[in-house]
């Protein structure tokens, strides 16, 4: 499995529960990214006993996150860590999240209800208000964007191929803005070269 530099333009950060999806839908996922040639950040072990500011730093490399929300995403305090600094990154506009619903719905992320609520509030208990704040109002702001969802009956051959069409998508995007960006930039200055060129100075001599 790769997992690419900090070099990377339009890395993906994949924001998921390990414990339930890393060894089945999420590793269909990275073998399409592979096979697509798309960058991404997958930490393979959610950070055992390191910090993390470790793994916030992977997510400021980013340009693209997937909040993949499944039922028993909301265990992890990790998981809803990483959500926080998403949105606070989304909010700057340095990143683009993309919400995939796996066998969850988008109404029960937003509300915290369902078996999904059930596994949030669970993890409330043991946590700061504060804290708690923070996650319900990532939960809300990131689940209630356009995002992919999975049904229980649905396939996930075909769900795997959706994504990886939206996230080429989207990098085409960003690739656009960036050049349209350096374009505005690369005139800007040719602008100011010209002006400076043609700067005139009068010198009035009184007799």
């Amino acid at each position: 499995m790769r997992v690419f530099s900090t070099t990377d333009v339009h890395q993906v950060f994949f924001n998921y529960r390990g414990e339930e999806l890393r060894y089945s839908f999420v590793s269909h996922l990275i073998d399409a990214f592979e096979r697509h040639g798309i960058d991404f950040f997958v930490d393979k072990y959610e950070q055992r006993g390191k910090d993390l500011k470790d793994l916030f730093a992977r997510i400021e490399e980013s340009k693209i996150a997937l909040a993949i929300f499944s039922a028993r995403y909301a265990e992890s305090s990790w998981c809803m860590d990483e959500l926080v600094k998403m949105k606070k990154l989304a909010d700057q506009r340095k990143l683009q999240i993309i919400p995939i619903f796996y066998k969850v719905n988008a109404r029960d992320v937003r509300k915290q209800t369902g078996e999904f609520g059930e596994n949030f509030w669970t993890l409330a208990k043991a946590s700061s208000g504060d804290q708690i704040k923070k996650w319900k109002e990532a939960l809300e702001c990131v689940s209630d964007k356009m995002g992919l969802s999975l049904k229980d009956k649905s396939s996930e051959a075909d769900f795997v191929k959706e994504i990886v069409k939206e996230v080429k998508r989207v990098i085409a995007a960003i690739k656009l803005e960036e050049e349209e960006e350096n374009n505005l930039e690369e005139k800007g200055e040719s602008l100011r070269i010209a002006f400076s060129m043609h700067d005139c100075f009068i010198i009035i001599i009184k007799c």
